[in-house]
C-alpha cells in the first residue's frame, strides 16, 4: 500500500515542510524607511533610518553610504544607532551632480557586522540649481568613498523585499497554487480530448474532477493574491488588468459547473462539458500571458514588471517555492482521485440501479 500512495506521502510531507522552513526561516535585515527622502545639493543631510530585523546597538562597526551608481558614492560622517532598529547617519552632500539632470536618486547601502548589509534602493533624491550643473566636478566629488568588506548576512535567511516585508512567504502559497492550478487544468483538457476522441465516460470522469479541483486551487489562488494585494497596494482588489483578466478567466471556468449541472443527459453533458473544456483553457491563456503583457500592469510579469526574476527570488526562497509546487499539485492529483473514485462509484450505482428497474 505504501508502494502505492508514495506520491501522496510525499505530497504531505513536502507541504508540511513548505509550511515549517517557509513560516519559521526570518528573512534578511532591511531597510523600510528614511526620512527626509529629498535633500538639495550642498547641505549636510542629517537621515534617520528605519530598519527591519536588525540589531545595531550590538555592532561594533556601523556603516553607510549614498549610491547614485557603481562610481559615485558618498560615506556617512558619522552613524549613531538610536535603537536596534533606527539609525541617523550624517551625510556631506556635495555641491554638484555627476549628471547634467536636476535631480538623481540615491540607493541607501548600511552595513554592520552584527546582522550583515541592507539595502533600500532610490530612497534619497538629491537636487541640485541650473547654476550647479558641473559633471567633471560632480564626477570627482561623488567618487569619495568605495564600499569594500561589506558584512554578509549569516545563517539561512529569506531575502528582505522592501514593501514585502513578511508577506513575501505568500510566494509559497499564491503562486505555487496557481502553478499547481495548471498543472491539473492541463490534464482536464488532456482527458476531454481523450473523451471527444474515444468516448469513454470514464475521461469524462477524469476531466469533470481534475476541472473542478482546478477551480477550487484558482479560488484559493485568487483569495490569496487578494490578501497579498491588501497588504502591499492597500487594497483587496484593484483595477488592474492582470487581476481583471484573472477573474474573467476564472469566471469561465466557473460556468464550466453551470453548464454541466444544467443538463440531465449524461452523454450530451460529457461532450459539451469536453468541448467547453478545450474553449476555457484556449481562453485562459491569452488571458493570463498575453493581454496583461500589452499594457503596463502592477502585477509582477506583466507590463514590464518582472516576476521571479534574481530580485524577487533567491536560492533561499528556491528552497521552499518548488516543493511547494511540486506539493500543491500532487495533493490536488489526490483529491482528484477522490472525487474520479466517488464518480465512478456514483456512476455504477447509477448504472445497476437502471438495470435492476
Amino acid at each position: 500500500m505504501i508502494r502505492q500512495s508514495w506520491w501522496k506521502i510525499l505530497g504531505v510531507v513536502m507541504f508540511l515542510y513548505v509550511i515549517i522552513f517557509g513560516l519559521l526561516t526570518p528573512l534578511k535585515p532591511g531597510i523600510t524607511s528614511v526620512s527626509p527622502i529629498t535633500i538639495p545639493s550642498g547641505q549636510e543631510l542629517s537621515l534617520d533610518i528605519s530598519s527591519y530585523n536588525t540589531r545595531y546597538q550590538d555592532a561594533q562597526q556601523l556603516r553607510a553610504w549614498l549610491k547614485i551608481d557603481s562610481l559615485h558614492i558618498i560615506e556617512a560622517s558619522k552613524i549613531t544607532a538610536s535603537s536596534d532598529n533606527t539609525l541617523k547617519a550624517q551625510f556631506t552632500i556635495p555641491a554638484h551632480l555627476p549628471t547634467r539632470a536636476l535631480s538623481a536618486s540615491t540607493d541607501l547601502i548600511v552595513d554592520s557586522d552584527s546582522d550583515g548589509y541592507a539595502l533600500l534602493p532610490n530612497a534619497v533624491f538629491v537636487s541640485q540649481s541650473k547654476k550647479q550643473l558641473d559633471i567633471n566636478a560632480g564626477s570627482q566629488l561623488w567618487q569619495s568613498s568605495v564600499i569594500k568588506d561589506i558584512h554578509q548576512p549569516t545563517g539561512i535567511k529569506f531575502p528582505y523585499r522592501n514593501i514585502l516585508n513578511e508577506s513575501v512567504r505568500n510566494l509559497f502559497f499564491h503562486v505555487a497554487i496557481w502553478f499547481a492550478m495548471f498543472a491539473l487544468l492541463i490534464g482536464a483538457l488532456y482527458y476531454s480530448i481523450q473523451y471527444l476522441r474515444k468516448g469513454d465516460k470514464l475521461y469524462d470522469i477524469y476531466a469533470s474532477s481534475l476541472t473542478s479541483v482546478g477551480i477550487v486551487y484558482g479560488l484559493i489562488g485568487m483569495a490569496t493574491g487578494s490578501f497579498w494585494a491588501k497588504y502591499t497596494w492597500g487594497q483587496f482588489w484593484i483595477n488592474d488588468v492582470k487581476l481583471n483578466m484573472s477573474a474573467v478567466a476564472l469566471l469561465i471556468y466557473l460556468a464550466y459547473w453551470i453548464l454541466r449541472s444544467s443538463m440531465k443527459d449524461q452523454d450530451q453533458k460529457a461532450r459539451i462539458s469536453a468541448a467547453y473544456s478545450i474553449f476555457a483553457f484556449a481562453a485562459l491563456i491569452p488571458l493570463l500571458f498575453v493581454i496583461p503583457r500589452l499594457t503596463d500592469s502592477m502585477h509582477p510579469g506583466n507590463g514590464g514588471n518582472p516576476a521571479l526574476s534574481e530580485d524577487d527570488m533567491d536560492n533561499t526562497l528556491r528552497f521552499a517555492f518548488y516543493p511547494a509546487i511540486i506539493s500543491m499539485t500532487l495533493i490536488g492529483i489526490w483529491i482528484s482521485s477522490l472525487a474520479i473514485r466517488f464518480e465512478a462509484v456514483k456512476e455504477s450505482f447509477y448504472i445497476n440501479k437502471a438495470k435492476n428497474q
